[in-house]
């Protein structure tokens, strides 16, 4: 492959990265949201993840087999026109200010983001050296985490009214004044979501006119599937990924909630607070590039102290009250940051042509945003939102395990050479 024609694929699959931060990271906005506009409980508003991480499992090996037939381009392509399809939709979901009609158009974006993810990961990792694969992608990772920050902005600024009716302010407002309150709330999503699906519909047009590199591995058809079922590493990773994802998408989801009830912060300023922990997500990525790049530490071993400190961080924060309670989940944002990207490269290590059954498995995994919010959600209404934040904290144990594992098999590799 010409050196021109990688560059330029790497910079339109990083774009990537971009947008689906941006997709995935307005569910932390729409989550208070939709609460409101809807009049949804904790239980009811985790959902909303569901909703956007159940069609990860749903499409993503079948997004991998398109792949296996029309390439890597062919099936970005296809998920940027989900996307955007479901973008649009947003407007008559908020129109007719129907809770399934907007988790119908959040299935539908995530549908597309699993043809992405399940494309662009791989393609990073294939792009380039083997030797530099998980800095790569943490690289490219880390402008999926400046689409993180773009999206709690453009929710905090553009979606959030800041305004907040307790029970006996709308009981005291007539069934004409409480309904056009709440359509007033659904209908901000639309232009937002307008735009951002003409955005992505641009990308889609432009990755279209645009000449890319098809990546030519050993055909894996002839591969029996229940192989990629025997490879020990892979099928941990695969668990591993299904509990960092449950995790990290329980902290952002619920950030805004436990800022307000435990921080005792308004609508606007946690939402303000938000965009500052995702800037300390993408921070933790460029950080965690930089020390696996210049070998300061191995992947495996960053991902396990960085396992650990979370754990500290969000015991810290079920404890303490207060502001400073929040102030540790902008810690854990930051020290999540390189595990996804961490993860997956470890997983399809030395996978070869297994790798796009292999990395389908682990988009798949991502299913694991769709079941710890629920969980979460319950135990919120059950008791309070601080205490749910144990369960990402136990999520954690099982990163950990995955990374311990990890730093054997290389003490093992190393000392056999």
């Amino acid at each position: 492959m010409a050196p021109n024609k990688r560059s330029t694929a790497i910079i339109l699959i990083t774009a990537l990265f971009f947008l689906w931060g941006v997709a995935l990271n307005m569910n932390s906005i729409l989550i208070p949201h939709l609460k409101k506009a809807c009049q949804l409980n904790n239980l009811q508003s985790a959902f909303i993840d569901s909703a956007s991480f159940i069609a990860y499992f749903l499409i993503a090996f079948p997004a991998g087999i398109f792949m296996k037939h029309y390439g890597y381009k062919g099936g970005t392509i296809l998920g940027l026109l989900l996307f955007a399809t479901g973008a649009f939709l947003f407007y008559p979901a908020a129109a007719a200010r129907s809770y399934a009609f907007f988790l119908v158009a959040l299935f539908i974006i995530a549908s597309g983001l699993a043809f992405l993810e399940t494309a662009a990961n791989p393609y990073m990792i294939v792009l380039g050296d083997q030797a530099t694969a998980a800095q790569r992608l943490n690289f490219a990772q880390s402008f999926n985490g400046l689409g993180a920050c773009v999206a709690a902005l453009i929710g905090g600024n553009f979606i959030l009214s800041g305004k907040q009716l307790s029970a006996a302010e709308q009981s005291g407002m007539t069934p004409t004044e409480l309904n056009n309150y709440l359509n007033h709330e659904a209908v901000s999503v639309q232009i937002p979501y307008i735009i951002i699906g003409l955005v992505v519909l641009s990308v889609a047009i432009l990755l279209y006119r645009t000449p890319l590199p098809e990546i030519n591995e050993t055909s894996d058809l002839t591969i029996n599937t229940d192989s990629i079922f025997k490879e020990k590493n892979l099928m941990f990773g695969v668990l591993a990924q299904f509990f960092y994802v449950g995790a990290q998408v329980c902290i952002s989801s619920f950030f805004i909630l436990f800022s307000g009830r435990v921080g005792g912060l308004a609508e606007k300023p946690a939402a303000f607070l938000l965009f500052v922990a995702l800037v300390c997500f993408m921070m933790g990525r460029f950080v965690g590039t930089a020390l696996i790049r210049f070998r300061i530490i191995d992947p495996p071993k960053l991902l396990a102290l960085y396992s650990i400190v979370n754990m500290v961080l969000l015991t810290a924060a079920v404890m303490i009250q207060g502001k400073f309670s929040v102030y540790a989940l902008l810690g854990v944002e930051f020290f999540m940051s390189i595990m996804f990207p961490t993860i997956f490269s470890l997983s399809v290590r030395g996978l070869g042509p297994k790798t796009k059954k292999g990395s389908s498995l682990l988009v798949m995994s991502i299913v694991g945003g769709a079941v710890f919010p629920v969980i979460m959600g319950r135990v919120a209404d059950a008791s309070s939102i601080q205490k749910a934040y144990l369960v990402p904290a136990s999520c954690f144990i099982v990163v950990l395990l995955f990374a311990l594992k990890n730093m054997h098999a290389e003490k093992l590799k190393f000392s056999v050479a």
